[in-house]
């Protein structure tokens, strides 16, 4: 039985972020972090981004075993609040006084493939991809979101072939504008990508070393590996099991406290109030976990603070790049402001019924994350032409 003054179930961003903002208030209390990787806290955008165009492995670590205790490729299994105890899936136990439960989530899988698909998500998936690059030609992505439009783009980069599979109609045809997503399946494909929308994939089978893919169309694709990032979903079966209020993730307060005494939740599996969208939400983006997390740290080693910030997102596809703030997603309105020709270089502002601006998305703009977080905590409302120009690029 170990006992830990702060106990921390998950490995991720979160979880290491949650470390230091312990140690910005207490030096000394004992620390001890349970993750079922095998691998240390990791800056994991760096799995389908950095690490794909040179950047080297060693500057991922994140160094929490300076400040915590890591209990690695270890589950934790029961947990029991009353007794304020934890037991792992390989039998050890742990005893707290403040707990954080940052389990983010785990990517959905389809009902076939027997192994033969990765579900990209850790640094083993990126070690085991890399690996098949160093063989394989060609790489068929199922998947048009942010982690397929990324990957697709990161396999090309290393000289493969990446064949992208997704029903809908355009990349990130969800979050963008049409336009803008439509440009996106041009663009992939003016790079060597084969982006194949409206399918789906209904089987996978391999052969020897070879896999064919089955589209839904009919479609046979050979390849030498195939991808998935098909999202994913929050990994909650243990805070359930304790009696946590559940509602689309763990639900916390403004001070990221669950809803039982001495446990906190933060990251992918946090239920939050996002102030400036003024509505409850779950965000899986890095910048979220990062915040949250030192956050909940400092929450637990005696602070109050509340989680206010405004988190962002970005991405890499190939050499355009973006950073967004808010609510993305193309049922809003949108209002598209190219300052250079269009889908290059410029902003897009997405309106509500209100015509108030929910989100910001800065489409090879950069240095504007602060004004774009300031105009969504603007009342409004907003017109086409009072946005015209209200955000600009350097």
């Amino acid at each position: 039985m170990k006992h830990y003054k702060y106990l921390i179930i998950g490995g991720g961003l979160a979880g290491d972020a949650a470390t230091r903002g312990i140690r910005e208030l207490d030096t000394e209390g004992s620390i001890g972090l349970i993750s079922m990787e095998p691998d240390p806290p990791y800056m994991r955008p760096n799995l389908s981004k950095g690490l794909w165009k040179g950047r080297p492995v060693e500057k991922i670590w994140r160094k929490t075993e300076e400040r915590a205790e890591l209990h690695l490729n270890r589950k934790a299994a029961q947990l029991d609040p009353k007794k304020k105890h934890v037991r792992d899936d390989g039998g050890d136990e742990y005893t707290y006084e403040k707990l954080l439960i940052a389990t983010g989530g785990s990517p959905n899988h389809l009902p076939f493939g027997n192994g033969d698909i990765i579900y990209y998500r850790d640094f083993q998936d990126y070690k085991h991809l890399r690996d098949m690059t160093e063989h394989g030609s060609h790489f068929v992505v199922i998947g048009g979101s942010f982690i397929g439009s990324e990957i697709a783009a990161a396999l090309t980069i290393v000289g493969k072939k990446a064949t992208m599979v997704f029903p809908e109609g355009a990349i990130s045809e969800s979050i963008f504008p049409g336009d803008l997503a439509h440009y996106l399946n041009d663009f992939y494909r003016q790079k060597g990508v084969e982006v194949v929308t409206g399918d789906s994939v209904a089987s996978v089978q391999k052969d020897g070393n070879r896999l064919t893919v089955r589209t839904g169309s009919g479609r046979a694709i050979e390849a030498d590996g195939v991808v998935a990032g098909i999202g994913i979903h929050p990994n909650l079966d243990l805070a359930k099991e304790a009696g946590l209020k559940i509602d689309n993730g763990i639900v916390v307060n403004e001070k990221l406290e669950t809803s039982v005494p001495d446990i906190y939740a933060a990251g992918d599996a946090a239920n939050f109030f996002h102030s400036a969208l003024e509505k409850r939400t779950r965000v899986e983006h890095e910048d979220n976990a990062v915040h949250m997390g030192k956050l909940a740290g400092r929450n637990m080693a005696g602070a109050s603070d509340s989680y206010t910030h405004t988190p962002m997102f970005y991405s890499d596809l190939f050499e355009l790049g973006y950073e967004a703030v808010g609510e993305m997603s193309s049922k809003l309105k949108t209002i598209s402001d190219w300052q250079e020709e269009p889908f290059k270089k410029g902003v897009v502002y997405y309106i509500d019924d209100d015509d108030r601006v929910r989100g910001v998305l800065l489409w090879n703009v950069w240095k504007q994350l602060d004004n774009a977080r300031a105009l969504i905590n603007e009342e409004g409302p907003f017109k086409a032409e009072d946005l015209k120009g209200r955000i600009k690029g350097e």
